[in-house]
């Protein structure tokens, strides 16, 4: 495997990581918004419980992702700024509103309600924004003129696959908040409160799936040579169906620590599945990084930038990630801080 495709399976998986802790972070948000106002459930508390400490931990992976993006593919950067200019810019702002309100508004607690509006707010509007990039960045919505390039607003924003991408971005989050949140609630021993989020997750995980096929379908005609390298990963994106199947199923099955279903196999499963189906989608997409104008080989850097940004982050990934590991498993696991403040119905 030469240099080009290590820089770019690195930034893959910082965007697969980030897309799925954010997609659980804002889907969090935006469920203790959705049930703050019904006081026969634990589940807006729950919620809250997990947004805590989990929405710092979820913004380093995305400080990692751009630094990675700039320093490995620095040509890239006029292109992608160009596509990604005005709604990284809003979620720059969005992501500032939130950090704002979820640093103070805990020690000021008259604004606590607003805090979980806000979260659930943006929690929303974050992963539409981000996702909102991917249509664009495979063909037929950039036009080049000289030097310059612009996007076709008009065009992009009559899409049907524009809108499908949102609606399986926003059904990913959903989905795989409440998974977690189900899990989450079981480890507190809220059986009440994972009966609910387990509902959540049964109804979106159809959902979810007829959006991921729907976006699929509708990539035509504006990038019929991706659709056409998506049927070279076959095999790749029928193990994700496979795993999605597994995974689904285990919201029934037998469970001795309550009620019916085994959260933390369904969430282990899921979020394989959608690595499957992301590695598929990501070698589907190269060479290009945006189709037809930029390659992965035109925007690279040179060998001596890539081996001293590859040693870094093999330095930096082995000092952090057993922090984060350490860091998931008292977060998951600590009952003092599960249950604080939380009383069960059984």
């Amino acid at each position: 495997m030469n240099e080009v495709y290590i820089a770019i399976i690195i930034i893959w998986s910082f965007l697969f990581i980030y897309s799925i802790a954010g997609s659980i972070d804002f889907g969090a948000g935006f469920w203790a918004m959705f049930y703050l106002k019904r006081q026969e459930t634990k589940a807006a508390s729950i919620a809250n419980r997990y947004l805590s400490p989990s929405w710092e931990v979820t913004n380093v992976f995305l400080v990692l992702l751009v630094i990675a993006l700039v320093g490995f593919f620095p040509g890239a950067a006029a292109s992608l700024g160009t596509l990604m200019i005005v709604p990284f810019c809003l979620v720059l702002f969005l992501l500032i509103i939130r950090s704002a309100f979820m640093v103070y508004s805990y020690s000021v607690q008259k604004y606590s309600n607003m805090l979980i509006v806000i979260s659930g707010i943006t929690g929303l509007l974050i992963p539409a924004l981000l996702i909102s990039i991917l249509p664009a960045a495979i063909g037929g919505f950039i036009e080049t003129v000289g030097d310059r390039q612009y996007i076709l607003l008009n065009q992009l924003f009559t899409s049907p696959t524009f809108y499908t991408h949102i609606g399986f971005g926003l059904s990913t989050e959903l989905f795989l908040s409440a998974l977690l949140l189900s899990d989450y609630a079981r480890e507190a021993q809220i059986e009440s409160t994972f009966s609910v989020y387990r509902r959540n997750a049964i109804v979106l995980g159809p959902i979810t799936l007829a959006f991921a096929v729907a976006a699929i379908f509708t990539l035509l005609p504006e990038a019929a040579w991706m659709v056409e390298n998506m049927v070279n990963e076959w095999l790749l994106f029928s193990l994700s169906l496979f795993a999605f199947a597994i995974g689904y199923s285990a919201l029934w099955w037998p469970s001795k620590k309550g009620e019916i279903g085994q959260p933390r196999v369904a969430v282990l499963l899921i979020v394989a599945q959608f690595g499957l189906a992301s590695f598929a989608y990501g070698s589907a997409h190269m060479p290009y990084l945006l189709y037809p104008h930029l390659t992965i080989y035109d925007a690279f850097t040179n060998e001596t930038m890539f081996y001293s940004l590859f040693i870094g982050y093999l330095i930096g990934m082995a000092l952090l990630i057993p922090a984060f590991i350490l860091f998931w498993w008292l977060f998951m696991k600590d009952k003092r801080y599960l249950r604080k403040d939380l009383t069960t119905d059984e």
